[in-house]
């Protein structure tokens, strides 16, 4: 009964609201096409959550859908009352259809590029083995180096990916731990942990930070180097917090661990293009617009390089995570439909926020987004939440002292992020609990503590910086 609930609910209930009249939803002037935008978004809402088909062909539908009923060259029957006050306005087919090119998508792909060069070319294993170096034998320090090295890795890689290559670097390690030994827990569990966190630091460290972006845009802009600046003090402080943590409930007996990672850095033409490409996109992404480029126009640097010279060919495109840019993209088509027909607005306007305290409103849907996020796919959170939250940070006149809409932005984005206390949660959870030595209990207790902590952390930051900008 529940497998075929789970098939029927996403097609059923997205159904019903598209028959129901007008008049039964308890909002004022809802036009046709915002009824049927809603209906597409408990559509992607269930589907996301209850996962009947790949989350990544949700997105797929999302965009047809919207092709289909809400677009100027939509099918004829859903465009017959085109022209009368309660239709409203039709979306340009061409803006649907270019949420498969959006920047984000293209800083996203060039992100992609250098982690695959990285990889194909093992910069990532030789600086782990360079950067490790210090941190001696002592475990406790092992495992604080192997942190650092996987958030900064996850701010330019695939969290997945980091966690991947580092565990398969951690596997011999972890072996040698006692059978009881609570090191092997704190090792195994130390890599997803920094993974997660990591990917916070930049724009294009997780999805959920590119979604971001997509909305605070015009005066709310936040560079590539703007967003590092806030993102990195914050991973690092609560990267060392987690450390203390994991290292508190999890300690290990042995008293000396040796990390033997083998290899050199590569000196062929290619190898040396990849490290200076590498460099130097970092470098012009650090720069912010000071050389006139914004960062999604650097992103494509990489792409054009690494084709150019065959570093990356038509074998590694096929390894590209096309299901992470098809998910992100039919979350900006869900944004652009629910801004430009106006329902997003009429749902906030619907309810009385002004009336509710700004603080309310900020830790509400903070603690919103991080249960959302321990449950669902991250992207697939902040993809449901975010065109919401930008309605209502610039609707509601109250959240204004206390930085309006970048605030709930951003808050909303760290949230989603922090969800990470099941193996559900995140794919870097999932490699870590079938290593087989971190139990789901384990992982819960850990990821719950940093992800209120993280969250609580973040309306700190957040307030600073606007004590900052006042200054």
């Amino acid at each position: 009964m529940r497998f075929s609930m789970r098939y029927l609910l996403p097609v059923l209930i997205p159904l019903i609201v598209l028959l129901l009249p007008a008049s039964a939803f308890p909002v004022e002037g809802l036009t046709v096409i915002q009824q049927r935008v809603i209906a597409i978004f408990l559509l992607a809402a269930l589907c996301w959550v209850l996962e009947p088909i790949p989350i990544y062909a949700t997105s797929v539908v999302i965009i047809v859908l919207e092709l289909l009923l809400l677009s100027d060259k939509g099918l004829y029957l859903f465009r017959l009352d085109e022209g009368s006050p309660q239709f409203g306005e039709l979306l340009n087919y061409s803006d649907i259809m270019a949420t498969f090119a959006s920047p984000i998508i293209m800083l996203f792909l060039g992100g992609f590029f250098l982690a695959m060069a990285a990889t194909k070319y093992r910069l990532d294993v030789n600086l782990a083995r360079v950067l490790l170096k210090p941190f001696g034998t002592q475990p406790k320090f092992v495992m604080f180096g192997l942190m650092m090295i996987t958030a900064v890795f996850s701010m330019f890689m695939s969290n997945t990916a980091t966690t991947a290559m580092m565990l398969s670097i951690l596997a011999p390690v972890i072996a040698l731990f006692g059978p009881k030994d609570p090191g092997k827990i704190a090792f195994a569990l130390c890599i997803p942990v920094a993974a997660n966190i990591g990917g916070i630091g930049t724009p294009i460290g997780t999805p959920p930070n590119a979604i971001a972006l997509k909305y605070l845009t015009g005066e709310n802009m936040i560079t590539f180097g703007e967003w590092m600046f806030f993102g990195v003090p914050f991973v690092a402080v609560l990267l060392v917090f987690a450390w203390g943590l994991i290292n508190a409930m999890y300690p290990a007996k042995q008293d000396k661990i040796e990390l033997t990672i083998k290899g050199t850095f590569l000196k062929t033409p290619k190898a040396i293009t990849v490290y200076l490409t590498f460099g130097l996109t970092i470098m012009l992404w650090l720069m912010g617009s000071a050389h006139g480029m914004n960062s999604y126009t650097v992103a494509l640097i990489p792409v054009a390089i690494f084709s150019l010279t065959g570093i990356i060919n038509k074998e590694d495109l096929k390894k590209i995570s096309w299901d992470v840019l098809w998910l992100v993209s039919g979350g900006i088509a869900l944004g652009l439909a629910l801004d430009q027909t106006g329902l997003a607005r009429l749902m906030v306007h619907s309810i009385p926020f002004d009336q509710f305290s700004p603080y309310v409103v900020l830790v509400g849907s903070a603690v919103l987004c991080l249960l959302m996020a321990n449950f669902m796919s991250h992207t697939a959170t902040a993809n449901l939440l975010m065109p919401i939250m930008a309605a209502l940070g610039t609707s509601m006149t109250s959240l204004v002292p206390l930085g309006g809409e970048i605030t709930l932005i951003l808050v909303v984005t760290f949230a989603a992020s922090l969800g990470m206390s099941l193996p559900i949660s995140t794919p870097p959870n999932a490699l870590a609990h079938a290593t087989g030595h971190v139990e789901s209990n384990q992982m819960a207790r850990v990821g719950a503590i940093i992800g209120v902590v993280g969250v609580i952390l973040s309306f700190g930051m957040i307030w600073l910086l606007h004590m900052i900008d006042h200054i």
